[in-house]
């Protein structure tokens, strides 16, 4: 874990290194011109770099010229410096042992919450905060801001009290955990869970590294891989199904009907109220309040929230759960060294997520929670911004924005642009599935079901459908269906490039229940006017009319050679040309924020003709005796921009090949000539001396 942030007095540092690495390392990294780096103490300072930690930077600047007005000069060659030094502290728990966590400088506090809610020995904490010497740490501050933290230095883990949110993500932070070494919500994609299966591949090589190695080890191949065998399963591309399983420690946990509590109650402090159903068959009906949580008289028919007879009053559920049942106390440590035994990469949701295109039938058992998410809107729930949702285009362009000048500050970039685009995704995601599901109504309701947009948390939704004949000519619904994928591609293409002054829609493409739905982030100003008055480079037609703009003819006159695009010239149906750098369909719209955008980027790249059939242009023999051109059902077929890439690389490589031979061959032949004009005028010379010496004295 590493924070990022910059310093004052024009210092900046950053630092991705792993916690607890022994190495010494430093980085030197050159910006705006050449770039290296440096590890392992190479040209590095002797002092030792652990954890990320007491950092110093050196910044060199060189100019191109002596006068110090010339612009741009001194950021020629800048060279940022880092080196840091880790050091332990240690966490005092309450009733507990301390613990020695190694941290960095650069971390936040909060870092350190979301190590201890990960570790076994504390992860049933939610509510709580982190004192040295009797001070509360903000938990976004970072490590380096702290006075008298240092190595050796003891941060107390204080109980605080719950509220009503802090409540509820104690429950779902408990069922989490009851969940964790089930495989249900990686299957479902439930919150970023994804399916890994790295440690049943590895047999637990990468966790335990000192592990013996078996003498002699079984490698005769199961039945269904062999030729012979006529069934072919699907099951065993899922190993480790049954030691995914983990112990059951209750058969229900949820929220009783008696919620909300009523005033009186409120005024006592009571937040929330549970209904758990233990192994034992017994059942409780638990109060949240907000010093911690107890079990209290309510029945299913009876509301009474005074405290049982046996007073347990634990500020963790799991501690309450442990004295009122022995079983949950005996499978709930199982279940802690069964979820320690993932390696940590499996236990944390990715924001690269996975979807699995194949499931087991499996066990559907009871989860009142997972009912909850399900029939309950969520918005503004994930972005933890009360009463307003996101504005998804702003957000995405201003870290684009973000300064890029030195390594730091790229670092900086780099982790807002990430954690902007996976929250988007992962709101698309929910959006689209809200969409099919019929849970949000269309702005254009009376239209036909496909020609209905939608939007829902500032996302933008419409279905792949060929609505008004667009794609008639290319395949119609299933051109419609492909080009979201193209556009995609396309998004992605430019986006990488980076070019200052262009900007793309934040842009997925999710695929539920047979229909294809594409979310967009929207464009400040396209609801209140008309597409015709918004678009000032590009053709909305199909090349019936086409316009330009001086403007983008000047950023797109930069991304064109790096996408190797070749500007070419188009006629509209009056006979005007316009020059274009890029498809016919691409449109440019000016946003009322002033940014020049590009979107329908679906033919960015050329097409592939082994699947377009073209009058007067045959391919050649060898293609059209292997079956070419294929019959597809749409003529959107699109090469690869990987493809184009290694073909232009190759093509380079044949190049200088061929100049180097021809080179050598020049070479060859200047040195034969060379040679032979030395001979010619060795061979006067040596006549000349053998007249000589056949003349007498």
């Amino acid at each position: 874990m590493a924070g990022i942030s910059g310093q004052d007095n024009d210092e900046s540092s950053a630092t991705t290194l792993q916690n607890g690495s022994p190495k010494s390392q430093s980085v030197t990294a050159t910006v705006n011109g050449n770039e290296k780096m440096k590890l392992n103490g190479e040209e590095g300072t002797d002092q030792p770099l652990v954890n990320g930690c007491c950092q110093e930077v050196a910044r060199t600047e060189e100019s191109l010229g002596e006068e110090a007005g010339e612009e741009g000069a001194k950021n020629d060659k800048e060279i940022v410096l880092i080196q840091d030094m880790g050091f332990n502290v240690q966490i005092q728990i309450p009733g507990g042992n301390p613990i020695e966590l190694p941290v960095s400088s650069m971390e936040l506090v909060q870092e350190i919450h979301q190590v201890l809610m990960d570790r076994e020995d504390t992860c049933i904490r939610t509510c709580f905060s982190l004192q040295i010497d009797g001070v509360t740490l903000d938990n976004f501050a970072e490590l380096k801001s702290i006075e008298g933290l240092k190595e050796g230095s003891v941060i107390k883990v204080v109980e605080e009290p719950y509220t009503v949110r802090e409540a509820r993500i104690h429950v779902r932070h408990i069922r989490d955990l009851l969940k964790s070494v089930d495989p249900a919500d990686a299957y479902n994609g439930v919150d970023c869970n994804s399916l890994s299966f790295l440690n049943t591949v590895t047999v637990g090589d990468i966790l335990d590294k000192k592990r013996s190695k078996p003498d002699s080890v079984d490698c005769t191949p199961p039945d269904f891989i062999m030729p012979s065998s006529k069934e072919r399963p699907l099951l065993p591309l899922h190993p480790g199904l049954k030691d995914l399983k983990g112990p059951q420690c209750l058969k229900v946990l949820t929220y009783t009907g008696w919620n909300p509590p009523p005033g009186n109650r409120r005024m006592h402090g009571d937040l929330l109220y549970l209904y758990v159903l233990t192994l034992e068959d017994k059942k409780y009906h638990i109060t949240a309040s907000t010093r911690g949580f107890y079990v209290n008289q309510s029945t299913e028919d009876e509301f009474n929230p005074r405290a049982a007879q046996q007073k347990f009053l634990s500020h963790s559920l799991v501690d309450l759960l442990n004295q009122i049942s022995p079983s949950f106390k005996r499978n709930f440590s199982i279940l802690l060294k069964k979820r320690g035994q993932k390696h940590p990469f499996e236990r944390v949701p990715t924001p690269y997520q996975i979807y699995s295109w194949m499931a087991p039938q499996s066990e559907h058992s009871v989860d009142y929670i997972r009912a909850e998410d399900a029939f309950s809107t969520r918005l503004g729930y994930e972005e933890h911004i009360p009463g307003q949702t996101r504005d998804w285009n702003e957000e995405i362009q201003t870290t684009r924005e973000l300064s890029k000048k030195t390594l730091p500050e790229r670092l900086i970039r780099e982790r807002a642009i990430f954690k902007v685009h996976s929250d988007f995704v992962g709101a698309a995601t929910r959006g689209a599935m809200a969409v099919i599901d019929g849970n949000v109504m269309a702005i254009n309701p009376g239209e036909d079901a496909k020609m209905q947009m939608f939007i829902w948390n500032n996302i933008f939704f419409s279905l792949g459908f060929d609505v008004r004949e667009h794609y008639k000519d290319f395949g119609g619904d299933y051109a419609a269906y492909i080009a979201p994928g193209n556009d995609l591609q396309g998004v992605k293409a430019y986006f990488n490039l980076d070019s200052e002054g262009l900007y793309t829609l934040g842009t997925a493409v999710i695929d539920y229940r047979g229909y294809r739905v594409t979310a967009q982030s929207i464009i400040p100003g396209i609801l209140d006017r008309e597409q015709e008055q918004s678009v000032v480079y590009g053709s909305i037609d199909f090349g019936k009319t086409v316009v330009t703009c001086d403007k983008y003819v000047e950023l797109l006159q930069k991304t064109a050679p790096q996408l190797k695009i070749f500007p070419h010239k188009v006629l509209s149906d009056k006979g005007d040309e316009v020059e274009l750098y890029t498809s016919l369909e691409c449109k440019g719209i000016i946003g009322n924020d002033k940014r020049h955008y590009v979107l329908d980027l679906l033919r960015t790249f050329p097409p592939d003709i082994n699947y377009l059939p073209i009058e007067d242009e045959p391919l050649s023999k060898i293609m059209q005796e292997h079956g070419y051109p294929k019959k597809h059902p749409h003529r959107l077929a699109c090469l690869r921009q990987e493809l184009i890439e290694a073909f232009v690389e190759t093509r380079y490589v044949a190049f200088v090949r061929h100049a180097a031979y021809q080179f050598q061959q020049l070479q060859q032949q200047s040195q034969k000539k060379a040679d032979e004009n030395k001979d010619q005028k060795l061979v006067p010379q040596e006549l000349e001396l053998d007249g000589l010496e056949e003349t007498p004295e």
